[in-house]
């Protein structure tokens, strides 16, 4: 005879799924390989949260803003981001649809000010080279960090407002730690920035390289907003 058991209940099951995707978000590399993690999470919650129709909705958005390809967000990333894909890049989309759907634990919420006058001057701002210790002097600990904190790795910090409805901006930032063939690894003491994104627009629209960025892009990228 089995023993009895007593299951979580709907509510616990949906606290502990939205755990887990804040964690998978954080540490992308340590779940899965490409985005197989946050895709399981997010399938799952929609499940329990009974929406499984939303996702193809934010599949059909990113479609429409330039990541529709076979190889979707990794493909669109590999365009724009030197050494090949990024687990942190893909991970800070999810992070996104993860804040709209009421999921994202933020470790740090920015004032609505402060968070107006980071959007209003990043871009002028990301036309210098920068370091990941400048996007921290400048403007203070993360919301999310995508990666560790280990500065041998490449990694993206996103910036949330109190606002929900204000969009996040994120820093791309570059180490080469990528396994790609012909990468460098650990090329630098720290990572150097290479993009900022930001705004519900086209993807190539929402990006904001800066001068490394550009040196550092494949060749055969299209051209992002500069």
């Amino acid at each position: 005879m089995s023993p009895t058991r007593s299951l979580a209940g709907a509510d616990e099951i949906h606290t502990y799924l939205v755990e887990q995707l804040n964690s998978a978000l954080r540490r992308p590399g340590m779940f899965s390989q490409r985005d197989a993690a946050p895709r399981m999470l997010v399938d799952h919650l929609l499940f329990v949260e009974r929406q499984p129709e939303v996702w193809d909705e934010e599949q059909r958005s990113w479609a429409s803003r330039g990541a529709g390809s076979s190889t979707g967000l990794g493909g669109m990333f590999e365009e724009l981001m030197p050494g090949g894909y990024d687990q942190n890049c893909v991970a800070s989309v999810y992070a996104e649809f993860a804040h709209r759907r009421g999921w994202l634990r933020p470790d740090r919420l920015l004032p609505a000010d402060e968070h107006h006058a980071l959007r209003a001057r990043v871009r002028p701002w990301a036309q210098t080279d920068r370091s990941w210790a400048d996007v921290l002097s400048e403007f203070g600990p993360p919301s999310i960090l995508c990666g560790g904190t280990c500065p041998l790795y490449s990694k993206t910090l996103g910036y949330l407002g109190e606002d929900p409805e204000e969009p996040m901006v994120f820093f791309h930032l570059w180490n080469g730690s990528t396994t790609a063939a012909g990468s460098t690894w650990h090329e630098l003491d720290e990572p150097v920035l290479l993009a900022v994104r930001f705004a519900d627009t086209p993807f190539d629209e929402a990006f904001t390289l800066t001068p490394e960025g550009k040196r550092r892009r494949p060749s055969q990228v299209r051209s992002p907003a500069e």
